[in-house]
């Protein structure tokens, strides 16, 4: 005998007709805790990071690529103690960085991209970040 369980789909934020990637969710009581671009790389993208502090002081970041079509892509996680911490994140992401492309690229401190669902008029009663 099998069971097959109906799960809800998740949901999906459009605007404007089209899906929107979500890149970090902003709950309550949390905050963004940094953000960090580099300059365009040709033929690949932006680079970017953004971190948000939780509620227990812990900071999660997420660094991906953004195409110049807007599309996220190679999304990276993780999770650090401290805001005091992010700085060596973005050392070693800069370290990779320069290794891959030169010593022109790398990560600078930038405002944080962001997209409140309720300016964005979706569904969906959480903040998130994209």
């Amino acid at each position: 005998m099998s069971v097959i369980r109906k799960r809800k789909p998740k949901f999906q934020p459009t605007y404007k007709g089209q899906p929107v990637q979500v890149i970090m969710e902003i709950k309550e009581g949390e905050s963004i805790a940094g953000a960090w671009v580099s300059n365009d790389v040709p033929e690949i993208g932006i680079y970017k990071l953004i971190a948000k502090e939780k509620r227990d002081g812990t900071c999660d970041w997420a660094h991906f690529v953004q195409r110049s079509s807007g599309l996220k892509e190679k999304v990276y996680r993780g999770t650090v103690d401290s805001s005091d911490q992010l700085l060596t994140v973005v050392e070693a992401i800069n370290q990779a960085l320069q290794t891959a492309y030169g010593p022109a690229v790398q990560l600078l401190p930038a405002e944080a991209d962001v997209d409140y669902v309720d300016n964005l008029g979706l569904a969906n009663p959480a903040d998130e970040v994209h």
